[in-house]
């Protein structure tokens, strides 16, 4: 008697194929070693992309996630393996990106008696994840994988942990797939209220100063279109949150730029002048408001998200709506009255050509001195043509590209917004690339956070990933540094860097590189490594004491901007 019966090993294997997955970012052990068995068998199907250190993988499969829309997908084994994905799976549940990351674990008779590289995956990620759960049976595993997969990219997406025993993997049981759809208690897209929408409309139409925040609930859910439309046919200037920004192209004539610390002057001034504050799939981070007291109290806020757990969180709201962002707005632009708000408009562009001349035009445009962090940036985006993709590692070198780099397509910022994870940006950018082969992939980062994963450089010289490096180097932890200027007397208590030959490093392991130490190099240095064909490293020297401004200080009201070390705006 014949039967369909196949390992565990295999059964996950083709489980992911069901789900559509061609590449997993991984590093094999010996509690996942079957698995890994299986997909030599597989490989003319799935991917897998070998990193050099398993928080690697994690940030490799976000930097594949966000650019791409698809789930990514990590394979690690136990024990010291699946606590280094920790840092990655926090960092995709606080910026609500879709991942699958399975761990290896010890046969379930051994569970519970600390045995060789024994860890309790699930509960260490449960508070970190949509969704964490042990597989025991091989009989569970379609079950588990087609249920994690519709946990992690529905709704407001995140990650899910699948932590699978060698005995699962090993065992056989007959294979059954089926895509799940619907779980019992879990509604990823609610249903919209028609009373919420019209009360929204009404409070658009009335108002006079209107005032639009987009985050990255915009991106996640296929509403740029959605958003230009309100936007031209209500005639409401914008604000994009970090995450948000490419929702909108730069140059359109109602974006006014980046919320937040280091954002633009005029939304954030703005909005504690605003009537009425429209936030769309943004959560009112700290980081956007400043002190809560004091933010937007004169304006009525209407808030669209998908997640209800954000409603009243950080900011009352007046009017909430629920549901998918795409569909709400879609619902509201039949319900808004043409307008005209040219006069508001107006008051922007006096907070613009005051951040021009205060801040943009000497940080982007210097005629003398160090090179500036702002100057490289903006010249990178440019030579472009402002197309490619924008990854980021955390500090100056986040903000600054962020307010220089210019967005012309969706799914163009690549970084990480609410944990601020150093060390992102490297293996980010090579699944940025994985997942935007067409695309230019443009990673900047500071001496610092390149050293947290720059084992990863191995990664690109096994892979061939064609992503261009950017150093911003300024021999500090810089954002650490300008807090220590600014707040803390100029104590610079342990930022100053002694760094490594960068280029050498890079050349060790295959990769074409370059210092630019003085303005008169850099736009043919650029012009070089945007043609090279492969991944490519400039090391920039930048000016030691660069700032980052303007700045909201932390916990500051809104409107209480920094426009340099002096001056207040």
């Amino acid at each position: 008697m014949t039967t369909n019966k196949i390992s565990g090993s295999e059964a996950l294997i083709r489980s992911l194929l069901k789900e559509n997955v061609k590449l997993i970012y991984g590093y094999p052990g010996g509690a996942i070693m079957p698995v890994f068995d299986c997909i030599h068998n597989y490989r003319d199907q799935i991917k897998h992309i070998l990193v050099r250190h398993e928080q690697g993988a994690t940030h490799a499969a976000q930097g594949y996630a966000r650019v791409s829309g698809e789930t990514g997908v990590v394979l690690v084994t136990s024990g010291p393996a699946a606590t280094n994905v920790i840092t990655g799976v926090t960092d995709a549940m606080i910026d609500s990106t879709p991942m699958v990351v399975i761990t290896g674990q010890i046969n379930s008779s051994l569970l519970g008696t600390d045995a060789f590289q024994e860890t309790d995956v699930v509960g260490i990620t449960q508070p970190v994840t949509k969704w964490s759960y042990q597989i025991r049976r091989t009989e569970d595993i379609p079950w588990a994988v087609a249920r994690a997969f519709y946990i992690a990219r529905s709704g407001r997406p995140g990650p899910v942990v699948l932590d699978f025993t060698k005995d699962a993997q090993v065992g056989t049981a007959e294979f059954h797939y089926q895509k799940c759809d619907f779980i019992r208690s879990y509604n990823p897209y609610p249903k919209i209220n028609p009373k919420e929408i019209e009360d929204a409309a009404t409070l658009i139409n009335q108002s006079r100063k209107p005032l639009l925040l987009i985050g990255q609930g915009v991106i996640l859910s296929h509403a740029e279109n959605e958003i230009i439309q309100l936007m031209e046919k209500a005639d409401i200037p914008a604000g994009c949150t970090l995450l948000g920004l490419s929702a909108i192209p730069t140059f359109h004539r109602l974006n006014k730029g980046m919320l937040g610390m280091h954002g633009n002057i005029g939304p954030n001034i703005k909005t504690n002048e605003c009537d009425v504050l429209i936030a769309v799939g943004m959560r009112f981070d700290d980081r956007v408001t400043g002190d809560l007291n004091t933010y937007a109290k004169q304006a009525k806020v209407i808030h669209f998200d998908i997640d209800p757990s954000e409603f009243n969180k950080n900011v009352p709201a007046d009017v909430t709506i629920l549901g998918d962002a795409k569909a709400a707005l879609s619902n509201l632009i039949e319900k808004i009255q043409p307008n005209n708000h040219s006069e508001w408009l107006s008051e922007f562009e006096i907070c613009e050509k005051n951040e021009y001349e205060k801040v943009i035009r000497p940080e982007v445009y210097p005629e003398k001195g160090a090179l500036k962090m702002g100057e490289v940036v903006r010249k990178i985006s440019e030579a472009t043509g402002n197309k490619a993709v924008l990854v980021t590692d955390v500090g100056q070198n986040q903000m600054m590209g962020a307010r220089y780099f210019n967005y012309t397509r969706t799914r163009s910022i690549i970084t990480s917004g609410g944990l601020g994870t150093m060390g992102f940006g490297l293996p980010a950018a090579i699944g940025a690339k994985m997942g935007a082969p067409d695309r230019t992939v443009c990673f900047f980062t500071g001496d610092g956070g390149i050293q947290m994963t720059i084992q990863e450089l191995g990664t690109i010289m096994q892979t061939g990933a064609d992503i261009k490096i950017i150093i911003l180097n300024n021999n500090f932890l810089g954002m650490v540094r300008q807090w220590q200027e600014l707040f803390f007397e100029q104590r610079y208590s342990e930022t100053r860097m002694l760094n490594p030959n960068f280029t050498a490093i890079a050349a060790a392991y295959g990769i074409k590189g370059q210092d630019v130490t003085d303005r008169s190099q850099l736009d043919e240095a650029i012009t070089k490594m945007l043609a090279h064909k492969g991944a490519y490293l400039l090391n920039v020297a930048v000016e030691e004491q660069g700032m980052v401004f303007p700045m909201i200080p932390a916990g500051g009201c809104v409107s209480d901007i920094l426009l340099n070390n002096r001056e207040k705006y």
